[in-house]
């Protein structure tokens, strides 16, 4: 892995063994910062190609410094990398442009690996969290409801509808294709086809949509 790596962390132990993980695994780390602040600025001087971010930090919270470092380089993938469990701080952070969401517990190798893949072009959320981003998805969100002005779902087939709920539940393709009755194959090529209509590039974005417009699965069982 080549890119070049930017950490923001308040927590300077944790930050220099982080670095020190990094780089004994290859990975090139151009900065390890521990103010919002200190990032964004290390972000113009360095242009990495991916930034872990705390959730919690004084003065400049992730959620903050994760939007300007959106407004100020689009391109820039940027994974939270936080102890924070919390349903409210996932959502904001996937709607906000986070292309991960990662436990400060997670396995040195699995990180590697997660940093990897949002390198390549997905989204990547801690599996853990999964059934906190469905609990979101089960209880609707009344604030993305109240903001509700057009249904970017209209779109959708019926069958797609119920398997974007399905996907927004953390279940696989696999699990899809058994609890449906079809095949992996056409479950694929569903997703596929909700992506493109929705106009995002992962199924974890297309979830987060489905939180925001408060879409249950009762719903799309009644549009069958």
């Amino acid at each position: 892995m080549n890119e070049k790596v930017l950490l923001i962390d308040d927590h300077t132990l944790f930050r220099a063994g982080l670095e020190d993980l990094l780089t004994r695994r290859g990975i090139r780390v151009v900065a390890a910062v521990g103010s919002g602040e200190e990032g964004l600025a290390a972000a113009v001087k360095h242009d990495p190609d991916i930034v872990l971010l705390d959730m919690r930090m004084p003065l400049m919270d992730g959620l903050s410094v994760l939007r300007q470092l959106r407004k100020n380089h689009p391109n820039l993938r940027v994974a939270m990398l936080t102890t924070s469990s919390n349903e409210s701080d996932l959502v904001e952070a996937l709607r906000s442009g986070a292309r991960g969401y990662l436990l400060k517990d997670i396995e040195p190798d699995e990180l590697v690996v997660a940093l990897r893949e949002i390198v390549s072009g997905k989204t990547v959320v801690a599996p853990e969290l999964a059934p906190v981003l469905a609990r979101v998805v089960q209880g609707g969100d009344g604030r993305a409801q109240e903001d509700k002005i057009a249904n970017p779902f209209s779109e959708l087939t019926p069958r797609e509808y119920e398997i974007l709920t399905l996907l927004a539940e953390g279940q696989s393709n696999k699990v899809i294709a058994r609890n449906l009755g079809i095949s992996d194959g056409t479950v694929k090529l569903h997703v596929k086809a909700i992506l493109r209509k929705l106009n995002v590039s992962s199924r974890i974005t297309a979830a987060v949509m489905a939180v925001e417009h408060g879409i249950r699965v009762e719903a799309a069982n009644a549009a069958l």
